[in-house]
């Protein structure tokens, strides 16, 4: 015999049972509610004081009794038979303790999104009589069509019956064209704070969802069993109901048991903040490395979510030695992720030494490598176009771009730098993406200088600086010169502009504040320089035009014994030509540092 699902805390064994016998009731097919079954419902609801749902189908079989809360039922087990090309072929006929038996927002809610044959409540008074019936049906553009209240033994029930029939015929058998395209609906709740909502409301958005809804529960920590509580998650399942919610996302990463138990109270998918981080990565990830790092991250999240299911996964293996319990699934599922996980970092190694060829190329030409670093979405994209007229994708959307481009940018006295922009930062940033996208922030640790990219605009611009600064620190980036850049200047109010003291206010847009930046890039360039004299033989005259690819050349004078150059090296172009020359690059040397 089938379960009772829903709220049975405190109800006793013998109660359940008894419960069960509502699933051998015959509901002829000329009845809508048999008097005597509705009679029924009443004392069990009266007795629990909880409403109590069933859902009967076309042929007049109980397929599902739910127990309730003192105030709801939760309508939800039936999810799975939602279409959008017919009606569900099966009513709900619930209780409503308290005497009231007017349907609910969310009984006409559940109406529609289920598309139900029909919704029927039962009032019940404190005596558990039966105060009154009232039911609904889906009418012309699928708006509920609401009965008025009648006493129990004046039920039209063959004219309900009929009513039901009618909703078939106005229901469209083709449903909506755009069906497969239709955007999930995510309903949103936290534990932290409603700063934090907007955020994941954002990257809700980035990942191509519509916020439906979204709910606060403050907590000094997230419940370890349900995330937000049983009571919260109770309320979270009308919500869902009632907002017609796909799915529910959580802001934070939840544990594999903290995920089951939500979605078994919630009644839809509950998805948290890493898969969703996660899901927006593997969206918008273009290059091969890119996509190679997302699905290490995924596997990596996924390996650490894995939850077996007892015996009923495992299998049996016939023959010789092998005969018993198998390998269960869950155990295959790990190894495949093992052998999969080994499979992408070999391969991303590879990519890794490829890039660190290309870097030791960069170093031999002498060429320095300024990375553009921030929080996602302040405009680091659209500063790297203004300045070098790149044409990377710009998106007003959280982690639009993820790949690492590098540009060259010459400065006007003729040197130039490699402008790296890096992957947008923000709070809560998974663990699993900053291992596998170490390589790519790698160009963030190793770069010459860093140009921290605020969004002036933002009235959020400290917290998110400070996830900057956390990320920072986190990859070993705290040892470069650091350029403050406060973008959107041209939206920012005045007092914003002053949050940094010392930051070179920008706007990406108009180009506002770019040639002050590039000074100020050129000035922290110059300042790794330091200035030597050399008299380079005309034998090693060849030299000269090293000199003046590895550094800047201040000055030549032509002597008898050869020329005698003042000539601006970085530390690491010094190092080559002293490797390269040894003792002969000392007897060059005619004054070593000093000023131009």
């Amino acid at each position: 015999m089938p379960d009772i699902s829903g709220n049975l805390s405190g109800v006793r064994e013998s109660v359940i049972e008894k419960l069960k016998t509502l699933y051998d009731e015959e509901i002829g097919g000329s009845e809508f509610l048999p008097p005597d079954f509705a009679v029924r419902l009443a004392a069990f609801s009266a007795a629990l004081n909880r409403e109590i749902a069933v859902y009967v189908s076309r042929s007049g079989e109980v397929l599902n009794v739910s127990v309730g809360y003192v105030s709801n039922v939760q309508l939800d087990q039936l999810s799975l038979r939602r279409s959008d090309r017919r009606l569900s072929m099966v009513r709900c006929i619930h209780t409503h303790p308290g005497g009231s038996a007017e349907l609910s927002d969310v009984d006409l809610t559940a109406l529609k999104s289920l598309r139900l044959d029909a919704m029927c409540a039962i009032g019940v008074g404190g005596d558990g009589s039966v105060t009154g019936v009232s039911a609904a049906f889906l009418g012309e553009g699928m708006e509920p069509k609401l009965t008025p209240v009648l006493s129990l033994d004046r039920l039209p029930q063959e004219e309900w019956l009929e009513e039901i029939a009618q909703s078939d015929r106005l229901t469209p058998v083709g449903g909506s064209s755009d069906t497969a395209q239709r955007q999930e609906r995510a309903l949103l709740v936290s534990v932290d704070s409603e700063r934090s909502l907007d955020e994941l409301a954002a990257l809700c958005d980035s990942a191509g969802a519509v916020v439906v809804g979204r709910s606060l529960q403050q907590k000094s920590k997230p419940d370890p069993v349900t995330y937000v509580g049983s009571g919260k998650a109770g309320e979270l399942s009308l919500d869902a109901q009632a907002l017609e919610a796909d799915i529910l996302v959580a802001d934070d990463e939840l544990s594999a048991a903290q995920t089951a138990r939500l979605e078994e109270l919630v009644g839809i998918p509950v998805v948290d903040r890493t898969t969703l981080i996660l899901d927006i990565f593997a969206r918008n990830a273009v290059t091969s490395e890119g996509k190679l790092q997302v699905e290490l991250a995924q596997l990596n999240y996924r390996a650490s979510h894995l939850k077996g299911q007892g015996q009923a996964m495992s299998r049996l293996l016939g023959g010789i030695g092998v005969r018993g319990p198998g390998e269960s699934k869950l155990e295959m599922d790990r190894r495949h992720i093992r052998e999969r996980i080994g499979q992408l970092k070999e391969e991303l190694e590879r990519m890794e030494r490829q890039r660190g060829i290309r870097r030791k190329g960069r170093q031999r030409a002498g060429t320095p490598v300024v990375a553009l670093v921030g929080y996602t979405n302040v405009g680091k994209s659209t500063l790297l176009n203004r300045l070098t007229g790149a044409e990377v994708l710009v998106k007003d959307q959280l982690f639009a771009t993820l790949d690492a481009v590098n540009r060259r940018l010459e400065l006007p006295d003729g040197d130039g730098f490699i402008l790296v922009d890096t992957v947008g930062f923000i709070n809560k940033l998974p663990t699993d993406l900053v291992e596998a996208f170490h390589s790519t922030l790698e160009e963030a640790a190793l770069a010459d200088i860093l140009l921290i990219v605020s969004d002036a605009s933002s009235p959020e611009m400290a917290a998110q600086r400070a996830v900057v600064e956390e990320v920072l620190d986190r990859l070993g980036a705290n040892r470069q010169p650091r350029i403050e850049v406060l973008n959107k200047c041209d939206l920012a109010r005045p007092e914003a502009l002053q949050a940094l003291p010392g930051a070179i206010a920008v706007s990406a847009a108009d180009g506002t504040g770019l040639d002050e930046l590039l000074a100020h890039i050129a000035k922290l360039l110059r300042e790794r320089e330091r200035m030597y004299r050399l008299l380079v033989p005309f034998a090693d005259y060849a030299l000269l035009s090293e000199l003046r690819r590895q550094g800047r050349l201040l000055g030549e004078e032509h002597l008898e014994e050869g020329t005698l150059v003042s000539v601006m090296l970085d530390h690491a172009a010094f190092g080559r030509l002293e490797a390269r020359l040894g003792k002969r690059l000392e007897s060059m040397l005619r004054a070593a540092e000093g000023e131009p």
